[in-house]
């Protein structure tokens, strides 16, 4: 799977925010790079997945290939928008954080689609979206828990100026917060070692960015 990617000139390069301290320099990403990036990080998230065990494969209806499956839909819409940020929001902070969220999520989406690649299923599967979840967790107008919905993203994508932060980071706290509900989720019911590896991984990470997303609301209200 790639990012999309936009070849207007009016952003070839975006000033990246600074670093915390103990993180790599600041940078400056062009749109091209940002898109190269993404590839590598998905070209990483792959190889990394080629680790799986493969004593045993889980079945099509299994809880990890659900969660394989629908957290890469669900990552997908956050590498959608974290373009989106990058490309038009106004804080150079929330640029970056746009682009560590994407190459980041785009990244683990390499490494779960290996491990369905491992397990010969299909990327798809024929159990309906989020069945694996054994909490009820239901499917609302087609969305998972904390995706945007197509006139959200369509709000996003038509915003201006500090409107464009401020959606951002409105809908990816809660996108973040509904991924670590499914992370949860799969954390209490599989067993397996690379599942558990990863998911803890994506867990911790979601769980910083959320303290960060928070903080550069309140920036972003005061813009």
């Amino acid at each position: 799977m790639t990012a999309p990617s936009t070849t207007d000139s009016e952003y070839d390069e975006v000033e990246a925010a600074p670093q915390e301290s103990g993180r790599a320099p600041a940078r400056r990403y062009g749109v091209l790079a940002l898109a190269a990036l993404l590839v590598v990080g998905l070209l990483l998230g792959y190889a990394g997945g080629l680790l799986t065990p493969r004593l045993t494969r889980p079945g099509d209806a299994s809880v990890e290939a659900g969660f394989a499956r629908d957290m890469t839909t669900h990552h997908a819409q956050a590498v959608e928008m974290s373009l989106v940020a990058y490309r038009s929001a106004t804080l150079p902070e929330v640029r970056q954080i746009a682009v560590d969220i994407a190459t980041g999520q785009q990244g683990e989406i390499g490494a779960m689609q290996t491990w369905l690649r491992e397990w010969e299923l299909s990327p798809t599967g024929s159990q309906p979206p989020m069945s694996w979840m054994s909490d009820g967790a239901t499917v609302k107008n087609g969305l998972m828990p904390g995706m945007a919905t197509p006139q959200q993203m369509a709000a996003l994508r038509d915003a201006r100026g500090i409107e464009v932060d401020r959606q951002f980071l409105a809908l990816m706290y809660d996108h973040h917060l509904g991924g670590i509900h499914m992370i949860d989720a799969a954390l209490g019911e599989t067993d397996n070692a690379e599942v558990l590896r990863v998911a803890r991984t994506m867990k911790a990470t979601q769980q910083t960015e959320l303290n960060n997303l928070r903080q550069l609301q309140e920036q972003a209200a005061k813009g």
